[in-house]
């Protein structure tokens, strides 16, 4: 579905390249993130889907076109099948909720008794059947993202982007446009691409998810193996603050090892039981039981002493548990 070969990106007289020999390739139907701290390259990656960019080297492909080689017309309509939602929401404020969801499909020329029906439609998948008739102005922040949301889905894209779409709102308000992301992406069978610096957002609704930094991807993968095995350094700072597996060194009176456990196992007695046989004494020193999308996981950072420690940790992965070096 969309298709990264090689891509760079320069500025004028920007300092350094915004994005360097990105490859990725995103499969129809999945929500795939992208994740990085400001000036990681993300909005710059997400811009060059829909032309608004143009790469300086390499190809991004978005539904089989080559987005560089785009004429204008072809340009315009490759954006009728790509939506976007933003930060901001960029909805007019002059214009009440329904006339804001409507402006795409009269700028696509769609027939004038054509479009209230798909308004009504598009604001009662979205929750706000009776809003129509307010103004942004009169709307809570979640509420003019969900409008945003609409008036992305207007004309019936493939795929839609979302550029930071949740970061301004609260918590709460964030888990609910989440959501209606996931229920977009299972009953439409859109694509999705979401930027964000927040690791939490990936791990509530991404497949699989691309970590950027200074404007290269440093780790690729399934959320869950990235989320729960980070590799690259930048990768493993992201996941710590949103993990809350930050432990100070020398806590512990033994080895201090990580075990991740996922699926049925998180909720089994799996440790206790292994520990008794073993005769090992354990301290935990941090931990989580959350999900990643539908799995439920858990890790906990722990510290064996006594018993026979080497039996357990062999007990452990036979069991399932992934056991790692803290």
């Amino acid at each position: 579905m969309i298709s990264f070969q090689s891509v760079g990106k320069t500025f004028a007289r920007a300092p350094a390249p915004a994005l360097v020999g990105v490859s990725l390739e995103i499969a129809p139907g999945e929500v795939f993130g992208v994740i990085g701290q400001s000036g990681a390259g993300k909005s710059t990656l997400i811009r060059l889907i829909n032309g608004i960019e143009r790469p300086s080297s390499g190809h991004v492909l978005t539904d089989g076109a080559d987005v560089g080689a785009l004429d204008p017309q072809a340009l315009r309509d490759l954006r009728r099948r790509v939506g976007m939602i933003f930060q901001h929401f960029n909805l007019l404020s002059s214009k009440t909720v329904a006339a804001n969801v409507a402006f795409p499909l009269k700028v696509a020329g769609v027939p004038r008794g054509e479009i209230g029906p798909r308004v009504a439609e598009l604001l009662d998948r979205v929750g706000l059947a009776d809003q129509a008739h307010k103004y942004p102005a009169q709307l809570s922040g979640g509420q003019k993202q969900r409008v945003g949301i609409a008036r992305a889905l207007a004309n019936g894209p493939k795929i839609l982007l979302c550029d930071e779409a949740t970061s301004a709102l609260d918590p709460q308000t964030t888990e609910q446009i989440l959501d209606l992301l996931a229920r977009l992406n299972r009953e439409l069978g859109l694509t999705i691409v979401l930027i964000t610096h927040e690791m939490e957002v990936i791990r509530r609704v991404c497949h699989r998810v691309a970590v950027l930094d200074a404007g290269a991807v440093v780790e690729s993968g399934e959320v869950a193996e990235v989320f729960l095995h980070p590799q690259h350094a930048v990768t493993r700072a992201l996941v710590a603050d949103a993990a809350g597996l930050l432990v100070a060194q020398g806590l512990g009176a033994g080895p201090t090892l990580r075990l991740t456990f996922r699926g049925a196992a998180t909720y089994e007695p799996i440790l206790g039981r292994i520990a008794r046989d073993t005769g090992v004494d354990y301290s935990i020193l941090a931990g989580r039981i959350d999900r990643i999308r539908d799995e439920p996981y858990g890790q906990l950072l722990v510290s064996l002493v006594g018993g026979d420690v080497a039996q357990a940790r062999a007990r452990l992965s036979a069991a399932g548990v992934r056991v790692e070096e803290a």
